[in-house]
């Protein structure tokens, strides 16, 4: 469209307002007329542009629409992309990317300032780039370091967290600062550089440290966050770079990536146990929340005190069942007690029955015997028994004979082979501290005792 077509509408838009109250006064138009005049004109006169700029500020909605800013050096283009398109794009909008867009432009009045629809979207300045990182992320995706099943699980509850980053900025303060509010804990910082050249080597020596030291040792993180602001890509380059990537990947320590901001995309990510979108949210992913581990467990002792207490008050109403149904002990004793009394009473019918019926037949007996049929046997026993004896007296002498003989020999051998008589002769024995008979004169030493015919004498060694 030219500026004399435009020209053309806008006075023919004029001409159909009322008459102004002066003369050369222009038409008078009202906000909204004026408002839907541009839109129009600017909608035919820019119904198709392409338009080369960097991302900024990338925002979805919760609709799903894209808004963002398109820049350079000089000027910056709102721009939006609705869902429908969004979808349908080959690239995935990320802050700081050079794209070239096509669309139209339209005007939005509610503001009074004019925006891009995007239509279709292509990697301008970067592609060449952006084409080597993902010939990389195919590369080392096809050897199998971005699986799934390399994948550590992050400890609950970390004693240790190393942290791989710079020393200095917000990087470092954010996560020491959300590691204090959810749960304090030991953090070992491994400074490296995290843009320029030589980052990516610090990065792999800060990673591979950590893995190198001791199990036990005590500066050993149980946990890595490897972590930076956010940044163009250039910037973030070194968290692309394949030695980091396959560094991240053979870390025997569970690592968690949180480079950037949360639309940023290392191939660092990949590789990672788990990725943050931010620095601040590795620190919340690497710990839990202090107070609700404590309430937690609060609630699990008052979960556990009722169910316990609940418990009680079952097995005390399941005894006090059991007890009605088992009845009082006193009834219990009464019973039985009942039940001796009535056994007692007929043991001692029965016995006084069996006793009568002994006497009964005790006295049929006593009437059957007579004195001779006793005496006879007894007289003719004593006869037996005094023949027994006689030849029981005359056996005797003659068997304790032999042995007493035989006795009285050894005796008299014993007393003439006892040391006694020995002693008597002049002898002595010697008797050392232990009270052991001294035969050699090596075990004679210190003090001993002589044992003479009338007694004893202590003497003492003594060495020439």
């Amino acid at each position: 469209m030219t500026a004399d077509k435009k020209n053309d509408d806008l006075f023919a838009f004029a001409a159909a307002a009322p008459e102004p109250a002066g003369a050369n006064a222009p038409q008078e138009l009202s906000v909204s007329q004026l408002s839907q005049l541009l839109k129009r004109t600017v909608e035919e006169a820019f119904s198709y542009v392409r338009v080369r700029g960097e991302l900024s500020r990338i925002t979805v909605a919760k609709s799903g629409h894209l808004y963002t800013d398109l820049k350079d050096a000089d000027a910056v283009l709102s721009a939006i992309c609705w869902k429908g398109t969004l979808t349908r794009l080959n690239i995935r909008p990320e802050e700081g990317m050079d794209v070239i867009v096509t669309g139209r432009l339209t005007t939005y009045p509610g503001r009074s300032n004019y925006q891009l629809i995007i239509e279709t979207m292509e990697l301008a300045g970067q592609g060449a780039l952006l084409k080597l990182l993902e010939d990389r992320r195919k590369k080392l995706a096809a050897e199998g370091l971005f699986d799934a099943s390399r994948k550590r699980p992050l400890p609950f509850l970390p004693k240790r967290i190393g942290v791989v980053t710079s020393p200095t900025g917000a990087v470092i303060r954010d996560i020491l600062h959300r590691l204090a509010e959810r749960c304090p804990s030991h953090v070992v910082v491994w400074p490296v550089a995290v843009q320029g050249a030589g980052a990516a080597a610090e990065v792999v020596a800060a990673i591979n440290g950590f893995n190198a030291l001791a199990a036990d040792h005590p500066l050993r993180p149980d946990v890595l966050i490897v972590a930076r602001g956010g940044g163009s890509l250039e910037d973030l380059m070194p968290f692309n770079d394949e030695a980091v990537v396959r560094a991240a990947a053979a870390s025997a320590i569970p690592l968690i990536s949180a480079v950037g901001h949360e639309t940023d995309t290392t191939l660092i990510d990949y590789a990672a146990d788990l990725r943050a979108p931010t620095p601040t949210a590795a620190a919340e992913k690497a710990v839990p929340v202090r107070r609700e581990i404590l309430a937690r467990l609060s609630d699990d002792a008052t979960r556990l005190q009722a169910g316990l207490w609940q418990k009680l008050k079952r097995g005390r109403a399941d005894l006090v069942g059991l007890a009605r149904a088992l009845g009082t002990p006193q009834r219990l004793i009464e019973t039985r007690r009942q039940r001796l009394d009535m056994a007692g009473q007929r043991l001692d019918h029965s016995l006084r029955q069996w006793l009568s019926r002994q006497q009964l037949r005790l006295g049929e007996t006593a009437a059957r015997l007579s004195p001779r049929v006793l005496t006879a046997p007894v007289g003719e026993q004593r006869r037996h028994l005094a023949q027994l004896d006689e030849r029981l007296t005359s056996v005797g002498t003659r068997l304790t004979r032999a042995p007493q003989q035989h006795v009285a020999a050894a005796a008299a051998l014993l007393e003439s082979l006892s040391f006694e008589k020995v002693l008597e002769r002049g002898y002595a024995v010697v008797y050392g501290q232990d009270g052991r008979i001294v035969s050699q004169s090596k075990d004679a030493t210190g003090v001993m005792t002589l044992r003479l015919k009338d007694g004893s004498v202590a003497i003492q060694r003594t060495e020439k």
